[in-house]
């Protein structure tokens, strides 16, 4: 028999990407998603036809709504991508991170605990509320510093962290407290097709490709460890379907690259698809750092490695060059 999956923010990057896999699997992806600025529902038109699919436009915030799709729609577990994620934004217009990130989690919480406890026991035990967060709760690594696990310390510093770091709390609290069977992941940058433009990789292609000046925040010593969207809407599959509840797993890439390593690997990749008459990273510039801006995450896959057996698929040179030629067709 199929499940049902709620998936909140499922017109996103992420979340787009899973609703397509809970379809292709053959199980029932019903996502709710206000369509801001970051939700697309082109993102969607590979299932939008689908019977496995369901699109219902709505804020995580309204109790109203989401109480009536879980019991409307008689939901075997939750997804909750749903969140605002951009740094920059957090940095300049913090309240709106307060109001999903915090507020909105509380609010799936409370209507995923209230339906949970309608379901009789069998389906309780089945019952999933997965949270999606961030590596960057963990806070800044040193160079040297050994990569972020479970166990990590909390050390947000954004207030796009911070808020994310608090609904991690939240759903932690809610296992802990009233037995609500949760699980989070924690991942490292994503990277792969219909991201939004605003993130790094697709600002370096879109600028290149425009002949604009390609914008590296300080001097582009800042690391990051990248993983494949695919890749990662994978182990998020096999943490909600293998995981224990009331745990949390990393998902990393295995990859760290400085910031302007990779402008430079982008340019490298469009200099041989679509020459032009100097090379792209011609055009690399450097811009006012970021305020707070954090030196290096980097995620030890070794407990989703030996639960799960996840590890990425190909190398990152192999995707980047995917995810290249994905944007530079558009």
């Amino acid at each position: 028999m199929s499940k049902k999956y709620l998936i909140t923010g499922g017109a996103g990057f992420i979340g787009s990407h899973f609703a397509i896999k809970i379809c292709e699997l053959g199980d029932e992806a019903i996502v709710l998603d206000s369509l801001s600025y970051a939700g697309n529902l082109e993102n969607l038109n590979q299932i939008k036809n689908s019977k496995s699919f369901k699109f219902v436009k709505g804020n995580i915030c309204d109790a109203n709504i989401v109480s009536e799709i879980l019991s409307g729609q008689k939901i075997d577990s939750i997804v909750n991508f749903a969140a605002e994620s951009h740094v920059d934004n957090s940095i300049s217009s913090p309240g709106a991170f307060i109001e999903t990130n915090i507020v909105g989690t509380y609010n799936m919480l409370n209507c995923a605990l209230q339906y949970w406890k309608s379901l009789n026991s069998d389906q309780q035990k089945e019952f999933r509320f997965l949270h999606i967060s961030t590596d960057e709760v963990f806070g800044s690594l040193e160079k040297n510093d050994p990569k972020f696990t479970e166990e990590s310390s909390y050390r947000p510093n954004s207030p796009y962290s911070a808020s994310k770091a608090s609904s991690d709390h939240l759903v932690r609290a809610w296992f802990e407290t009233y037995g609500l069977p949760t699980i989070i992941t924690n991942c490292s940058n994503n990277f792969g097709p219909h991201q939004h433009q605003e993130k790094l990789i697709p600002t370096i292609i879109r600028c290149a490709l425009a002949g604009k000046d390609i914008p590296i925040y300080g001097n582009g010593e800042n690391i990051r460890d990248w993983i494949f969207v695919k890749d990662h809407v994978d182990g998020i599959y096999q943490a909600l379907t293998q995981g224990r509840v009331g745990q949390s797993y990393c998902f990393g890439g295995d990859c760290e690259k400085r910031n302007i390593d990779l402008a430079y690997e982008i340019c490298a990749i469009l200099d041989d698809l679509k020459p032009a008459k100097k090379s792209y990273s011609e055009q690399i510039k450097f811009v006012q750092d970021r305020l707070g801006h954090d030196q290096r995450y980097a995620i030890d896959n070794a407990k989703v490695a030996k639960e799960f057996g996840f590890k990425p698929t190909k190398s990152f040179a192999e995707r980047l060059k995917e995810t290249v030629i994905w944007y530079s067709g558009k």
